[in-house]
């Protein structure tokens, strides 16, 4: 048997390893829904909470609020700016947006879960890509308060 074909040798997992924490890991939720405004100025807006030990986030544990718009902002940064393939945002809803409808349409609250989950999916995905992991509009989407949409695109370095 070739060393390049030998059986790699593997040791039992102890206990407190099982259990310790990881040793590299981050965490994206979207949560807590909330819809503002009346009319035509109404919209939805969603927690996302992050918590990490990964040394590229300058902030270990932080809360923004993102609505539908902000993550389209960050798809399209990603497309222009980075190497990845960056994955599909849950649809627009077009239709759940036509006047004279019989329910609240994009605010109804079965619609809301959906897309929210469908955020979460998208964000952990591209979170979870060492390559958007470096990117300023990543971090400024995970841990500023506001966008600055004027931001010079580039990476972030690890200090």
């Amino acid at each position: 048997m070739s060393l390049a074909t030998a059986k790699l040798s593997t040791r039992n997992q102890s206990l407190e390893e099982a259990y310790a924490p990881p040793a590299n890991f981050l965490e994206i939720d979207i949560i807590n829904p909330e819809t503002h405004g009346f009319a035509k100025k109404r919209y939805t807006d969603y927690e996302v909470r992050m918590r990490t030990n990964l040394p590229v986030f300058k902030l270990k544990e932080c809360s923004v609020r993102r609505r539908y718009s902000d993550f389209e902002w960050l798809r399209s940064e990603l497309e222009r700016d980075s190497k990845i393939v960056v994955p599909p945002l849950p649809g627009k809803a077009l239709r759940r947006q036509l006047p004279f409808r019989s329910d609240d349409g994009i605010f109804e609250e079965g619609f809301i879960e959906e897309r929210r989950q469908g955020l979460e999916q998208f964000v952990n995905k591209v979170a979870g890509h060492p390559l958007a992991q470096n990117e300023r509009c990543l971090h400024m989407f995970l841990q500023d308060k506001a966008i600055d949409k004027n931001y010079t695109p580039g990476k972030i370095r690890n200090t």
